[in-house]
Parts: structure tokens; sequence; C-alpha cells
């Protein structure tokens, strides 16, 4: 049997519509009804004539224990759920079945009239088979299906089933999909009814905009066309909220859209700026007050630019780079303090911390002594004459010196060699200290890149304080850096002991004039030699007792690293070149020669 003959209700397969009768509709076995073939009797094919079993739809157990019954004649099937009834009526005959009788699970056969017969021919009586009585059959109580949900109501096998559709309010029976009709479309309301809100049976609102109030949900027409209200007509309450809700629904939407469309644009803007548009700038020479802004050493353009932006000099850090990747010297810009103008065009920025007007800096140059260094940190900070001086002997101690530094009662100025010549920020806003600080730390910064106290000892020396003391007489003695590792030696040498020519004496003038406080080129032997002063090498043997002045970084590798010639006497003849001389003698005829020159002018 196919699958379209395995439906649960009255209507059997048919041959010619394979979809008559399909299963996909409720089950429920239906009433009794015309059937559609004229009332002419039903054919089934070929059936095996073992009895089927199944379940045929919600509430219906089909339990054949005797066999299966069937009334034709264009009547409704009925397959009965308790019980085989064979008194009275001739079981029904399969057509097609070659004429044999229909044969129960007792083995007994019926014949056209009605007469039954068991397997080997023999008339039934009544009593039982060939005249022998059996007594008679009991019934069993129906056992219901787990799985039926009407088992709980089932009765006994007594023949008798109940009908589920024979209340009053009772659904109807399902009918099978071939004859379900199409539900009925709404009859359309006239146009003359419809208020002037009410929308049409297509044009209903949607979702978004209807009212949740529960008048809406009236499922009542009349009550639709009359208002929200149910009672009011045009000027009821419901409407005007209906209509005040729809506007603010608009209005939310709307603003939504705004918002969505102002950001799309805005970010739109901002990526053809980054990507394609020129990055913003002001225009002129600047139209707000004077601002000091600090450039740390060794800021790139886009450092300098972040810091003339959080000044309020320049509009972008981009238009600054830009400005300063177009002036020819824009990679000149130093680190220091420079006076500018707020809101001033990048090009303008540029040009004017070129210029040594804008420049609020102090330089300490090479070789440079303290006190002149103080001097120059009065006059920038507009204090009185001597007040950094003051400040240095007073608070040299908390300057932030290394240890290794102030290590003989004899030193004029522990700060002496540690003001490491740079360009630093002076505004007037500014303490000395403060300065004095800055100056310190870039001396121990740079200090640091080298081990002095081991470069000390492989020297000769005692600390890294006298390694720069040593820088600090090449400093002075050399006139170009050249001379600088030549000098190195001669210091080097001289102090040596095996040194009989000047006895471990370095000899050299600039540190009478330090400790003179002055800068002389003709200074009589019996002066120099006379002046007893621990910083006077014409006096005392060896190294003076700290620094004469501020050594330069090349000054200090030489110290570190000397060109190891057996220099022991240097003369500058013209004051422009320096000449070196192992032996005495060769330095006296270079000192001839300096005073016949020197004669001359």
């Amino acid at each position: 049997m196919t699958e379209y003959g395995r439906g649960p209700g009255s209507e059997p397969w048919h041959p010619e519509d394979p979809l008559y009768g399909d299963g996909g509709w409720g089950g429920q076995e239906a009433q009794a009804a015309q059937s559609p073939y004229g009332g002419q009797p039903q054919h089934y094919p070929e059936q095996p004539q073992q009895p089927q079993y199944g379940d045929w739809g919600t509430g219906q157990q089909a339990d054949y224990d005797q066999g299966q019954q069937q009334h034709a004649q264009g009547q409704q099937q009925h397959y009965v759920q308790g019980q085989q009834q064979y008194g009275g009526h001739a079981p029904q005959q399969y057509n097609g079945q070659g004429g044999q009788g229909y044969t129960d699970q007792g083995g007994g056969q019926y014949d056209q009239n009605g007469q039954q017969y068991d397997q080997n021919g023999r008339p039934y009586n009544g009593g039982g088979w060939d005249g022998q009585q059996y007594p008679p059959q009991q019934q069993v109580p129906y056992a219901g299906d787990p799985n039926d949900p009407y088992g709980g109501q089932a009765v006994a096998y007594d023949g008798q089933q109940p009908d589920y559709y024979g209340t009053p309010d009772a659904y109807p029976p399902p009918e099978p999909p071939s004859r379900r009709r199409a539900e009925p479309e709404p009859e359309a309301e006239p146009e003359s009814q419809r208020t002037d809100w009410d929308p049409g049976p297509d044009q209903g609102e949607h979702a978004f905009f209807a009212d949740d109030d529960e008048d809406d949900t009236d499922d009542d027409p009349q009550s639709r066309r009359r208002g929200k209200g149910g009672k009011g007509g045009k000027g009821s309450k419901g409407k005007g909220e209906k209509k005040s809700r729809n506007g603010c629904a608009c209005l939310v939407v709307s603003l939504v859209l705004l918002s969505v469309g102002g950001g799309v644009t805005y970010f739109g803007y901002q990526f053809y700026q980054s990507r394609f548009g020129s990055a913003p700038d002001y225009a002129g020479e600047g139209t707000g007050g004077q601002v000091t802004v600090v450039i740390p050493k060794g800021a790139f353009g886009s450092v300098i630019g972040q810091k003339l932006k959080a000044a309020g000099v320049v509009k972008s850090v981009d238009a600054f780079v830009a400005a300063q990747a177009q002036n020819e010297n824009g990679d000149k810009i130093q680190a220091g303090s420079y006076l500018l103008k707020k809101q001033m065009s990048a090009e303008s920025a540029v040009a004017l911390m070129l210029d040594p007007k804008s420049q609020n800096n102090l330089v300490v140059r090479e070789g440079q002594r303290n006190v002149t260094v103080y001097e120059a940190i009065d006059k920038q900070l507009d204090l009185s004459k001597g007040t950094t001086a003051d400040v240095a002997k007073k608070k040299y101690k908390s300057l932030g010196l290394p240890d290794w530094a102030d290590d003989d009662s004899d030193i004029k100025d522990p700060l002496e060699g540690f003001l490491y010549p740079a360009t630093y920020p002076a505004d007037k806003n500014m303490k000395p200290e403060t300065v004095l600080k800055d100056m310190v730390a870039q001396a121990n910064k740079e200090y640091a890149k080298y081990d002095l106290e081991a470069k000390a000892k492989d020297l000769g020396l005692e600390d890294p304080l006298q390694v720069v003391t040593v820088a600090s007489l090449v400093q002075a003695e050399g006139i170009t850096h050249d001379d600088f590792k030549k000098m190195a030696s001669v210091v080097y040498n001289r102090l040596k002991p095996t040194n009989d020519v000047t006895n471990q004496k370095l000899e050299f003038d600039s540190t009478y004039n330090y400790l003179k406080g002055q800068s002389k080129i003709d200074i009589s032997v019996a002066e120099i030699r006379n002046y007893d002063d621990p910083y006077n090498t014409y006096f005392y043997k060896g190294l003076p007792p700290g620094p004469i002045g501020n050594p330069g970084d090349e000054a200090l590798r030489a110290a570190l690293k000397p060109d190891g010639g057996a220099w022991m006497f240097f003369i500058s003849i013209d004051g422009k070149k320096t000449d070196f001389t192992k032996t005495l003698a060769e330095h006296e005829k270079l000192v001839q020669k300096f005073n016949e020159r020197r004669n001359k002018d």
C-alpha cells in the first residue's frame, strides 16, 4: 500500500487521484458522508490476507483482534475497535481476492450466503465447529494505547465507540486537503463609511506606528470605525493620542536619520582631510600674546610641533612639520627656549624659531668658566649681579652633583666642570637653581656615557674628577679640536715620575689665569713661579684640585684617549695653530720665533 492509501479518514485511496485522502489533515474519523464515487462499492487493490495495524489518527486506536470488516454500498467505512460482530451480518468480501471468503484470526471462512466454515470446510453450527460446542468467547477489556490521548476515556470492547464530534460545542470534523476551501476574504468597508483617519483594508498602519493602548486591540470593526475610544467621534481622546504618538515616532526616526547622516558626513570629511586635504593652519604672524616654549634636546619636528600646538602657537602638528620641511634651514632648529606668539602660521613659526631674537635661551660654550655662566644667567633671568653665584655657593649640594665631585677642600667652585656646554631654556619666570640643575643633569648624562672610574685607573689618575680636570686643561690650552689629543699627551707625559724636564709640574698659564680670574698671555716668570696657590701649576706638582672650566665632548674624549705621542712642549706662534715638540731644544727655537713675531707687531 502506498502512503497515500494510509489516510485515517473515511475516504479510501483512489487509483486515479493519488493525492486524495492525504494523511496531512487532522486525522480524526469523520462522520458518515456521501461517497464521492456515487455510492458505488469501493474497491481496494489487492491486499495481503494479514490484517494491518497502525495508528489511524489522534484519538482513535485501530485494533483488530478478529479481522477487518467493511460496509459497502456508498456508506462510510467504520473500523470497529472493541469487537467483531458476526451475528446475523455476513462479513463483507474483498473484491479482487478471487472470490475467497473473509478469514478471521480463528481460521474460519464465510461464504457469500453468510455461512461460516472452518479451515477444513466444515460448517459452523453456531455452537462450535462440526457440532461441537465451545464456550463463548469472552470479551477482553480494551487496553488503551499509551500514545492515545483518549486512552483514559476508552471503554471496554462492547462494540461502542465514543463520538467526539457529536457534542454541540465540538468543532466540525476536519476535511481532507482536497476538500478544504480558502478562507473568505473580509468584506471591504464601503468608502462612505470610512473616517478621514481610518486606513483602507489594504492600507493598515504598520506596527511601528500602532498605538499600544488596550483599545487598539479591539476586534470589533464597528468600534474601530467609531474611533479608539469606541464611543466618541472625531473629537475622541484616542484619536488625538494616536496622532501625537505617530508624530513622536516620526520625529524620533528623523532625528536618528539626521544623526546617522551627520556622523557619516563628519567622518567622511575627516577621512578626506587626513588623506587629501591640507593640514589645518593659522594665517599671519600671530594674533595672540607672547608665550615661551621650551624645546627639549634631540626633539624631532613632530615633537616640536606638539609642543607648539599645546602652547597655542600653531594649529596642527602636520602643518608645522610640512613648513619645517619646506624651509631649507628647518632642520637647524635647536633645543632651547623660544619666545613666540600665539596663533601663528606654521611658516611664520619656523622662521621666527630660526631667528636668534626669538631664542630665549642661555648658551654655555665649551671651556667657559662658571663665573661667566653665572653672570649670563643673571642677565637672562633679569636678576641682580651675583645672585646666581650666591645660589651656587650655598645650594651646590642640592643641585645633583655626582658622589665623586667636590672631593678636595681646595676646590674653589664645586660646580666647576659640571655646567655642561649646551643650550638651555632660561625664561624670566625661572629660578637660577632650576637652570643650574638642568646644566648639572646634562653633565651627568654626558659623563655617564663613559666609565670614568675605570678609565681613571687605566690612565693612572685617582678618580673621575681628575679625568674631568684633564679635559678642562686640554679644552683651555688647545686651539682647535685637532690639538686636543696631543695636548692630552703633554699632560700625561709631564705627570710621569720620569719627567726630569719639568719635574712633574704642568706649568700651564691657564691654571694661573683661572685662580686669578683673568685671561692673560704675557705673565712675568717671577710672578707666576712665586705665587703660592693650589691651582698654580708653576708652583705645585701634579693636577690642580679641580677643573678650571667646563670641557666639551671632544676635549673629554681626548682626555680619555690621547694620541700616545712623546710630546712635552707646545706653543702657538700666530694664535691659530699649535706647534708641539718633544725636546726642550725644539721648543726654545719656537719660542724665539714667537718673540720675533710679537716684536714686529
